[in-house]
């Protein structure tokens, strides 16, 4: 018998040891893999769409029809994240970052055919030195932080916030956050900037796995259902379970229609926990668990995920949808002030009758 790979005395904890960290390095390489290949294969698609434009033989056919024709043929051939938005997302994104191309590798070169592959120019407005080694930027940065960053019209702008990502390991959310907080600007402004790069990266949320993978763009590029990635906490998944054969079970009218339902919003993904649509008051019914007390962002969500529902879903002869908020406490004041100013439409009489009593509901709540 041939001698094995392990040398020399270990215990079970050197053992648990090792497995963890054989665990996480093969994780984080998996990662690492298919975020390379989801970056390449969507700025290949913008390539091949921006060169079409240009030199394609038959492009004055489709003209102003190309982004919508060519998205249908793509989503008919089983292509995720491929509608017109996304189509002209991956365009700019090719334009954006045409130093990628250096990128390609043997792997990616057969799917180059039709196309010649030259060498792309570099950023004239940037000082070369500046300029982030592209392989570094392929490997630490997932497409959806280059979907953050191609909206930065600002070329030294969008230079320092690849720099920030990639040194302090940026989730994607903390991207967007630091963006939206205008942290460039700021630290413009700021005459101690060591200290707010301090504070900023003191408090910052890091790139981890388990949040990669639950990434949209590469959960649908592995062919994965959101609700096999978009997991709540186990109370939360409980309590849902639940309340779902709870609402059939009142035979009120309740017809199950999704859970975690997705709906894209300005090119953001939101999951509404219920939907219903009810056969008596003829309206879908939105509902939203929290496994917690009452916050007034609570309200804004559920809002937001009404009025989307009422401009996208609503049919000839729906009543307008409505929205059900269960947390586990309340504060009557807050509750008063965050629902000011809405629109009381929702709460009409027979939406009252026909929805469960409070009294069921707290019931149910009381009992998980």
């Amino acid at each position: 018998m041939k001698d094995t790979v392990i040398q020399g005395k270990f215990n079970f904890e050197d053992m648990v040891q090792a497995l963890c960290s054989v665990d996480q390095s093969l994780s984080q390489q998996t990662v690492k893999a298919i975020n390379i290949n989801l970056t390449m294969r969507n700025w290949i698609i913008g390539m091949y769409i921006s060169e079409y434009e240009r030199v394609g033989t038959d492009r004055a056919k489709y003209g102003d029809l190309l982004m919508d024709t060519l998205s249908e043929k793509l989503i008919n051939n089983g292509l995720s994240r491929c509608d017109r938005r996304e189509l002209y997302r991956y365009c700019k994104f090719y334009q954006i970052y045409p130093q990628i191309v250096e990128s390609l590798t043997p792997q990616f070169v057969p799917e180059m055919k039709l196309i010649p592959v030259k060498k792309q120019k570099k950023m004239e407005s940037v000082t070369p030195q500046l300029m982030i080694p592209v392989k570094n930027l392929i490997e630490k940065l997932s497409f959806t932080h280059f979907a953050e960053l191609i909206e930065i019209d600002d070329v030294s702008k969008r230079l320092y916030y690849e720099h920030e990502c990639i040194r302090g390991n940026w989730s994607v959310r903390e991207l967007e956050r630091q963006i939206n907080s205008l942290y460039y600007e700021r630290l413009g402004l700021s005459t101690n900037k060591k200290k707010l790069v301090g504070l900023v990266s003191k408090k910052a949320e890091q790139n981890k796995p388990e949040l990669v993978i639950r990434d949209p763009y590469v959960f649908e590029f592995l062919g994965l259902k959101p609700k096999e990635v978009v997991k709540e906490s186990d109370l939360e998944s409980a309590l849902l379970d639940k309340l779902q054969e709870f609402l059939l079970e009142l035979g009120y009218g309740f017809c199950f229609e999704a859970r975690q339902k997705r709906i894209n919003i300005g090119g953001e993904y939101c999951f509404v926990d219920l939907v219903f649509y009810h056969r008596v008051l003829k309206c879908h019914v939105l509902v939203e668990l929290k496994a917690d007390k009452f916050k007034h962002e609570n309200v804004s969500q559920l809002n937001t995920y009404v009025n989307w529902y009422k401009k996208c879903e609503m049919t000839k002869g729906d009543n307008p949808p409505i929205g059900i908020l269960l947390c586990t406490q309340k504060n009557h004041e807050m509750v008063e002030f965050a629902l000011a100013g809405m629109d009381n439409k929702l709460f009409v009489k027979k939406y009252q009758l026909e929805l469960p009593k409070k009294k069921e509901i707290t019931k149910f709540l009381k009992g998980k």
